[in-house]
């Protein structure tokens, strides 16, 4: 039986680190006046059925975000942290030039630089490490480097083909006690390439994938010895990643594109 008054939530789904439709990695954006529980923010972000809901309400002059997968909270996401900005410079009114946001993952913020968003993001601390009991077989190509994040593996392969042709078996990947695994190489026309798999919670392949970049820009500053760079997620979707190394803290822009604006009923 339907809620004869139902509690409604404005809704929105940005396609972020793209300048077109249809690309980058699509994210659910639902703003709010207060917090939901967690059960429904869950069953929410399983209806709409993309690798990120994010779900934020004011606190002063920051916002406080959260983001859940279908299956799960995560502490952290870069594309639905860049396309809620989005929605807040373009759909909300917000006019300073800087968005700050508290969350699992600490202080973030997002600035603008022409049509481009800039998430400010902390580095991740990455060591090199040892291949995992099954995880090359699941990937189904042994990397030249391994290397570990606080959340996910960073697989370094040889050459950029490489990384187009890796066919992963997800069920395996899925029985593996971890959240994340990145597989990268040095591109052509752009610094690096990479793609982002994570079926453990609930994602197989993400098409673009900003906290991955928190792992991925210390290490090819460090060895392409520059600290801004150009990158490329593959996917069917592909996006574009302008990345910039700090120190602790890492840049990473792109823009966005509104698909749909519109009101959820719970």
């Amino acid at each position: 039986m339907e809620n004869s008054n139902p509690m409604q939530l404005p809704l929105f789904q940005v396609d972020a680190f793209t300048n077109h439709l249809f690309g980058g990695n699509p994210a659910a954006i639902c703003p709010l006046e207060h917090w939901l529980p967690d059960e429904l923010m869950q069953k929410i972000a399983m209806e709409n059925n993309l690798s990120e809901t994010a779900f934020f309400v004011k606190e002063g002059f920051a916002y406080h975000i959260r983001w859940f997968t279908p299956k799960v909270e995560v502490r952290l996401c870069g594309h639905a942290t860049l396309a809620s900005a989005h929605v807040l410079y373009n759909h909300l009114g917000f006019e300073g030039e800087t968005i700050h946001f508290h969350s699992k993952s600490g202080h973030l913020e997002v600035s603008r630089n022409g049509k481009l968003l800039i998430l400010d993001f902390p580095s991740d601390i990455i060591l090199e490490t040892i291949l995992p009991q099954g995880l090359a077989e699941a990937i189904g190509k042994k990397p030249g480097e391994i290397w570990q994040g606080k959340s996910d593996y960073l697989l370094i392969y040889s050459e950029k083909n490489d990384i187009l042709s890796i066919r992963p078996d997800f069920n395996k990947l899925r029985e593996l006690p971890v959240r994340g695994i990145i597989v990268s190489a040095a591109g052509d026309e752009e610094d690096f390439v990479s793609r982002f798999f994570a079926p453990a919670v609930g994602v197989d392949e993400d098409p673009v994938t900003g906290s991955a970049h928190t792992t991925l820009i210390p290490y090819w500053a460090k060895r392409l010895k520059k600290d801004k760079m150009n990158a490329l997620q593959w996917s069917a979707r592909k996006g574009h990643i302008h990345c910039e190394y700090l120190g602790d803290r890492v840049l990473i822009g792109g823009a966005c594109t509104t698909y749909l604006s519109g009101t959820i009923n719970i």
